[in-house]
């Protein structure tokens, strides 16, 4: 009697597959999650450090996060603000913290890969794990209302007629905020005088008190609470939704596109388990409609990318900005 050989149907993709196709769930090898249990993971809570004070974009990020986090980890999430140096003080922290996934970093780009640049710094980039980009918001040139300029062309034409004499509030030296004025200043040919606070709170205040003319904000941390203030323009690359009526710095012909960037990170070392696991809730919650509904009503473009991949970002964008810094220090009066 002739039999007949039984071959099994080919499995489907399993949701580990998934994930590492979609470079979310391993680095390689060395990642991959052992057959033994893990571990129990969190063991206390987790400590999500912000290097800026509260209240601005990266900050209100990383609460609507923590909150998601921690239905997704089973444990508590809590935010720590410690503001200071461009929020090099909050990533030094993290860098030298215990690598046992219990102390996370709300990265803001570019300052976080320009410190290390500009600076003997407190930390390297290499000394963190990325677990995912979140959010993008352009930066704005913002006056207050009683401001005389009704526009960024006004504004270019009197710095060009009064070098230095227009004062920029930004939150530090290497900040995306600042960073916009550094290029706008390249493209224009001006020169501005700028002066540091340590957060958008700081710089909003000082803006409607008239003790600057002009601030770095971003859309959202204006288009949030727009009392008092009017943006000329923004340095996205297409209007934003959150502020349809202000042009981009590229359709007043200035080329110029600078973004705050938010996202999440671990100390380097981190166990491979525990990033994954990261990663994972990372994914879910990006994801989720809950969460977008929120990030669109705290007025913050979600911009999503997972682990490895935004990793490789962030190398490309250091090459960037050291080249930038090649070509246009930026620690020079600015």
């Amino acid at each position: 009697m002739q039999r007949t050989r039984f071959t099994p149907p080919a499995a489907g993709p399993t949701r580990r597959t998934l994930l590492a196709g979609a470079g979310i769930g391993l680095l390689g090898p060395g990642l991959a999650a052992p057959a033994l249990a893990q571990p129990r993971w969190p063991e206390r809570p987790i400590e999500m450090i912000v290097g800026w004070t509260a209240g601005g974009g990266t900050d209100i990020m990383a609460r609507a996060y923590a909150r998601f986090l921690e239905q997704r980890i089973g444990g508590s999430v809590v935010v720590q603000n410690r503001p200071g140096a461009g929020s090099e003080i909050g990533a030094a922290a993290v860098a030298r913290a215990r690598p046992d996934g219990h102390t996370l970093m709300a990265v803001t780009m570019p300052v976080f890969v320009t410190i290390p640049i500009e600076r003997n710094a407190q930390y390297r980039v290499d000394q963190f794990a990325p677990i995912g980009l979140i959010a993008t918001d352009p930066n704005t040139i913002t006056v207050a209302d009683a401001s005389p300029w009704r526009s960024l062309q006004e504004v270019i034409e009197q710095a060009r007629r009064e070098p230095e004499r227009l004062n920029y509030a930004s939150p530090g030296i290497g900040t995306d905020d600042h960073l916009n004025l550094v290029l706008l200043q390249q493209a224009t040919g001006t020169r501005f005088t700028n002066v540091t606070f340590n957060g958008t709170p700081q710089m909003r205040t000082a803006l409607l008190g008239r003790q600057v003319d002009m601030a770095g904000m971003n859309v959202g941390e204006v288009a949030a609470t727009p009392d008092g203030l009017r943006m000329l323009a923004h340095s996205g690359e297409r209007r934003s939704r959150f502020a349809p009526n202000t042009p981009t710095y590229k359709e007043l012909g200035i080329e110029v596109d600078m973004s705050s960037e938010r996202g999440i990170a671990a100390p380097a070392g981190t166990p491979p388990y525990i990033l994954q696991r990261l990663r994972e809730a990372t994914v879910s919650v990006a994801q989720d409609a809950e969460f977008i509904k929120q990030m669109e009503a705290l007025y913050t473009e979600m911009r999503f990318l997972p682990g490895e991949a935004w990793g490789e970002e962030l190398r490309a964008r250091q090459a960037r900005f050291e080249a930038l810094w090649r070509r246009t220090p930026w620690r020079d009066p600015a």
